[in-house]
């Protein structure tokens, strides 16, 4: 098949090329997952089933939902392996975010889903943790504020995580698998599986001793 020749910004934007963010389609998609996040946030005390649905909404996941089961418990537990998420939380598109089930995200996230991002299963993230797949050029000509360009580089955290509080990982940044990192650290490089990594810039500092299997590379 040949190659679009043409491409959308959407298109330039998921490919991690320079895109334009503020064009229609894209602005409308922006405010289809504010709208999301709004009534995500604002929901109050609500029903598992209702939070894993405003959820879904806001990451545009389409899959139907169990039927209803009549004992509330009984329904709670048909979705003890979708991923917790507490509000508030902010994204800017929603469809960029995948989230494997028994994850945890704490409250005041940001995700900046310009490209992919993935949060593996069973990973714990904390507090006011900011996650950007989104970047500018640093041509501050290029640049030229909403009317220039921007891009995008995917970020990747692997299965059995856990993100300290305050955390910061940027664009680009891939987290193998069982890693911890530590309150406050700002993420800009690979870190590799089973490894403990903090600071800022973070650093790998031990490893960590499991009886996990253990996984080589991301």
């Amino acid at each position: 098949m040949a190659e679009n020749q043409n491409p959308t910004e959407k298109e330039k934007m998921l490919r991690g090329e320079l895109y334009r963010a503020f064009t229609p389609d894209l602005i409308a998609g922006r405010a289809r997952c504010k709208g999301a996040c709004d009534r995500f946030n604002n929901a109050g005390q609500i029903s598992r089933r209702r939070q894993v649905e405003l959820w879904r909404d806001l990451i545009q996941d389409e899959r139907p939902l169990p039927p209803l089961a009549e004992d509330p418990e009984v329904d709670d537990q048909l979705f003890e392996d979708e991923p917790w998420v507490e509000a508030p939380i902010r994204v800017d598109y929603g469809f960029n975010v995948k989230v494997g089930n028994g994850v945890f995200i704490n409250f005041n996230c940001v995700i900046i889903d310009t490209c992919l991002v993935t949060i593996g299963a069973r990973t714990l993230v904390g507090p006011n943790v900011y996650i950007y797949s989104g970047t500018h050029p640093l041509d501050p000509a290029l640049r030229n504020g909403t009317k220039g360009p921007e891009l995008g580089k995917e970020v990747h955290i692997g299965e059995d995580c856990w993100i300290g509080g305050n955390v910061v990982i940027l664009p680009g940044v891939t987290i193998g698998k069982g890693v911890t990192i530590g309150a406050g650290s700002v993420v800009t490089k690979y870190v590799p599986s089973f490894h403990v990594a903090a600071g800022n810039p973070a650093k790998v500092i031990r490893r960590i001793e499991t009886a996990m299997a253990d996984v080589r590379g991301p």
